[in-house]
């Protein structure tokens, strides 16, 4: 189905203007085009709709089995939406500025503990040195994945993009281009330096007219490694640290490096920028993990908790 004018307008100006992801633009699509449907059922249009409208369809959404926090988005685009058509003359205000968004319950990021981390960096190092060819080179990658991933909070995206290029810029420092484009500097433990170094210093099993710009390439047709390929070698290497394999992934680590620096007192704004968050209100998440935990250890440890004060009752 054709795209309406003003929706095509608006997803050419968030791909032009903000950068947006094609992930992105097609979720916007998907949302808006509801949202029109939604609309022409009432005999509006995007150019006269009121906030009764707007209200009409989140409560159609509910109906229909959609969660608040799927509701929450798409209430998100219509604002960006209209606030566009605000900015073009097409419309006289944003009927959506004062829609109340469906009240979220905080999803809390499934975290390694610290000592569950330190085991799985251990495996991946034990297996790494004892490695022979041809396996080795193999095993020092998934040790400086591991390590780079639990020690910077990179997006699994910004993993597999990343060049020698990127590494050179200063030292224990890497410049990463993130969502929207955004750029952030990201500095990189010492002990991960050095098994980068390790790894980098292997000889590639790649074959390339010329060395490839990447730091972990593929023979693929992308030539970087893909996230499905990381994602289960790191599984077959929770099942080798002895944890369940459906408790990591890539993005399991970012959330345990944010939670550690959390833990240890770092200020909520300096790891915002390290995971390159474009609102801190996404970096707070980290904030209910660390209450979560705290609640969890007192029900279970002070004796005038609760739970202890129902086992003596």
């Amino acid at each position: 189905m054709a795209l309406s004018p003003l929706l095509n307008r608006f997803l050419e100006m968030m791909a032009a203007e903000r950068g947006a992801a094609a992930n992105s633009l097609s979720a916007y699509q998907r949302d808006l085009e509801d949202y029109e449907d939604h609309l022409k059922a009432q005999n509006a249009t995007a150019k006269s709709a009121q906030t009764n409208h707007i209200r009409n369809h989140l409560q159609e959404l509910e109906n229909r089995g959609f969660s608040a926090r799927t509701a929450a988005r798409k209430l998100s685009a219509i604002r960006q939406f209209h606030s566009f058509l605000l900015s073009e003359g097409l419309h006289t205000e944003n009927p959506a500025l004062i829609v109340e968004s469906p009240k979220l319950r905080p999803t809390l990021p499934n975290v390694l503990s610290a000592q569950e981390i330190a085991k799985l960096l251990e495996t991946a190092k034990s297996t790494a040195e004892s490695a022979k060819s041809p396996a080795s080179l193999k095993a020092w990658r998934l040790y400086a994945i591991v390590s780079l991933l639990s020690t910077t909070g990179l997006r699994i995206s910004e993993l597999i993009s990343l060049t020698r290029r990127q590494l050179k810029l200063g030292e224990n420092m890497i410049l990463i281009k993130g969502k929207g484009g955004r750029e952030r500097l990201v500095p990189v433990a010492r002990t991960s330096q050095v098994i980068l170094d390790k790894y980098l210093q292997l000889p590639p099993k790649v074959d390339h007219a010329e060395p490839s710009p990447y730091v972990f390439p593929s023979r693929g047709k992308s030539g970087v490694l893909s996230r499905q390929h990381i994602a289960l070698e790191l599984k077959a290497l929770a099942i080798k640290a002895g944890l369940s394999p459906d408790r990591l992934s890539p993005h399991v680590l970012r959330h345990g490096f944010a939670t550690t620096l959390l833990d240890h007192g770092a200020d909520l704004r300096a790891v915002q920028q390290m995971l390159g968050h474009a609102d801190i209100s996404t970096t707070q998440i980290y904030t209910h993990v660390q209450t979560e935990r705290l609640t969890s250890t007192i029900n279970a440890f002070h004796p005038l908790s609760d739970n202890k004060q129902s086992k003596t009752s």
